[in-house]
């Protein structure tokens, strides 16, 4: 079931005083997410996420288009009580300490006070500071904030998340724990709208992703189909190849890059890479071994930025 419903949303923005230029953050993106899914939103910068996501939470509003949050229009009172938002580069008061912070936003989200208490509670435990909930937050490290926003995100139990930039800041051992988290609440059937720059996490936990670039949105699908859906080898050499060998390969190969002793190509039908090794064997090339080599979802945002083609 789709939790979030996009059609055709627009936005643009103008700049200038006397004369005004309309500048497109978004142009007619949309998509679906579904119930229970951790959806990637990535681009890069200037991409249209940020804007993407706060039309979502009614921050912003659409120049064209809709959408709907929980089958609810934009702006409804039930969206608010039903999402939580960790943004990217959050602050809070440095003097107050990391319970303070809790109770703060959970007053403002009128949770009642006994289930607040319970909840900051478990909820700093969940995110591994429950030994620091006295300590004032001018003494937390990046990694802690970002933990700490978590936690703040989830204080009223919400069926969806939206998070910008997660694990920003957070080392290796709280990044794989904020993944575990992430998951846990999947398997709860929450959730989960994620904007992040580390291409390698998103891999390792989104469901499916949506990649944007200047307002447009270029791809939506899963994990699986961006990282399998090509053929793609190594072959290690014992003898260099020459340029017309290259370019015999080039003529049907998707890609062909050499580094060293490494061939690396990119073939359409396996019928191909048979054609390759014909090839190479023919101009008495001397192979060594050659493997499978899996597609990165790096691999496939990079050739989906630079050239706009899948």
């Amino acid at each position: 079931m789709a939790i979030v419903e996009i059609s055709n949303l627009t936005k643009t923005y103008t700049t200038g005083v006397i004369k005004k230029t309309p500048i497109k953050a978004l142009s007619e993106v949309s998509l679906s997410v579904n119930q229970g899914e951790i959806f990637g939103l990535l681009g890069p910068n200037g991409a249209g996420k940020t804007t993407l996501i706060k039309i979502l939470l009614s921050i912003v509003f659409p120049t064209s288009g809709t959408a709907t949050v929980l089958a609810h229009p934009l702006g409804s009172v039930e969206i608010r009580k039903n999402i939580g938002y960790l943004p990217e580069n959050h602050r809070y008061p440095s003097f107050l300490t990391a319970i303070d912070t809790m109770k703060h936003f959970g007053r403002l989200s009128g949770i009642p006070s006994q289930t607040l208490r319970e909840r900051t509670q478990s909820l700093l435990a969940l995110v591994g500071l429950a030994d620091w909930h006295r300590v004032k937050i001018r003494k937390f490290s990046k990694g802690m904030l970002q933990r700490l926003g978590l936690a703040v995100a989830m204080l009223n139990d919400p069926k969806i998340l939206f998070l910008d930039e997660p694990t920003d800041g957070v080392d290796p051992i709280g990044r794989k724990e904020i993944r575990d988290i992430l998951r846990s609440l999947r398997s709860l059937g929450k959730t989960v709208f994620l904007n992040s720059h580390m291409l390698s996490e998103v891999e390792e936990i989104s469901d499916r992703v949506a990649i944007l670039n200047k307002g447009q949105l270029l791809h939506v699908g899963t994990i699986a189909d961006i990282t399998s859906h090509q053929l793609e080898y190594e072959i290690h050499l014992l003898t260099p190849t020459s340029t017309e060998v290259i370019s015999q390969l080039s003529s049907f190969c998707e890609s062909v890059r050499q580094e060293k002793a490494i061939l690396h190509v990119i073939v359409n039908e396996r019928i191909d890479f048979q054609k390759v090794l014909d090839i190479l064997r023919r101009e008495r090339v001397e192979i060594e071994s050659f493997s499978p080599r899996k597609s990165r979802l790096e691999d496939y945002f990079l050739r989906v930025i630079t050239t706009g083609v899948e």
